[in-house]
């Protein structure tokens, strides 16, 4: 009798199973002149040469729609198996999907505006309020650039400055103390793909996740690069990270002018970059505002009540 492996690599198997395993019985009802039984992500295949081509060329094809668009409906399989016309292709204005199959999209004109910037540009800035999707929307373009293979890394980076805390209070060795920093990148990269797929590509460094200081003597090259946070950077800094721009790397730089988070004494190096970088061809600047706010509605509200008492500090102080 003749056995086969299958390694669903790059994808969650869950999703390719199903829930309870219901792909599976599925596939197995379908193939009715096969033994299949899986572990992990390795299917093992046993029966007639004939269904047994036929299921490994389909299983591929399943993948492949997995890897896409992190989804498998019943639907897809009888589609695939059956030879029916299937969707091949992520839709346009879709940049790719969450583990749970949502279409991440703009949401925004301003949205819409960095996804093109992204595309027509080597560098660019993005700046708004908290809320309008840029650390999550960047992060989504750079593991739509990973999946096409026109990068061969994503590297993010934020600057470790204390909002209140003191750095040196926090428990544990120096990755213990950086961490909580650069948290929320880690939950975007979790949204969308799947976990031990993202541990692996943590391991290999395909995907690297460090402080801002980390980034000095390095030169990046074949990346998407992520500075987030980036008002919180010194001018000294941030030159730095410019500066490390390899051949084939696109940057995205974001921040929020209204969270600086340095000494009073101490300016952006945000907001002198955008001063000095604002007309350098290949560079765009894509500026989001409360309108572009896709959280919860009290944050919209939230933003509007803190920059009105802003303006109002501001005019005193006038």
């Amino acid at each position: 009798m003749i056995e086969k492996h299958i390694i669903l690599q790059d994808i969650d198997p869950v999703v390719f199973y199903g829930i309870g395993n219901q792909h599976l019985q599925m596939l197995r009802a379908l193939y009715p002149k096969l033994r299949i039984v899986a572990r992990d992500n390795v299917i093992r295949i046993l029966g007639d040469e004939e269904q047994m081509a036929s299921f490994e060329e389909n299983s591929e094809r399943m993948r492949q729609h997995v890897l896409k668009f992190n989804s498998l409906s019943e639907e897809d399989i009888l589609d695939i198996v059956k030879g029916r016309r299937t969707k091949d292709d992520i839709p346009d204005g879709v940049v790719c999907y969450t583990m749970s199959g949502r279409a991440i999209k703009a949401r925004s004109e301003n949205q819409q505006k960095l996804i093109d910037t992204f595309q027509q540009n080597d560098m660019v800035f993005a700046v708004g309020p908290a809320g309008t999707g840029k650390t999550y929307l960047s992060i989504a373009l750079a593991v739509k650039a990973l999946k096409e293979k026109t990068a061969k890394k994503i590297i993010l980076s934020r600057p470790a400055v204390e909002a209140g805390e003191k750095l040196g209070f926090l428990p544990g060795d120096m990755k213990d103390k950086i961490d909580p920093y650069l948290q929320p990148l880690y939950d975007a990269l979790e949204d969308m793909l799947p976990q031990v797929k993202l541990q692996d590509m943590m391991e290999k460094h395909v995907i690297q996740i460090a402080p801002l200081a980390f980034m000095r003597g390095r030169t990046l090259s074949d990346a998407v690069v992520i500075l987030d946070e980036a008002q919180n950077t010194t001018p000294q800094q941030i030159r730095m990270f410019l500066t490390r721009m390899g051949w084939n790397t696109k940057m995205i730089i974001t921040g929020d002018m209204t969270q600086i988070d340095l000494p009073k004494s101490q300016k952006s190096g945000l907001v002198e970059a955008l001063e000095i970088l604002k007309e350098v061809e290949g560079i765009g600047v894509v500026e989001l505002n409360r309108k572009d706010i896709v959280r919860h509605k009290l944050v919209t509200r939230i933003v509007n009540a803190y920059e009105k008492f802003d303006k109002g500090i501001k005019k005193n102080e006038e």
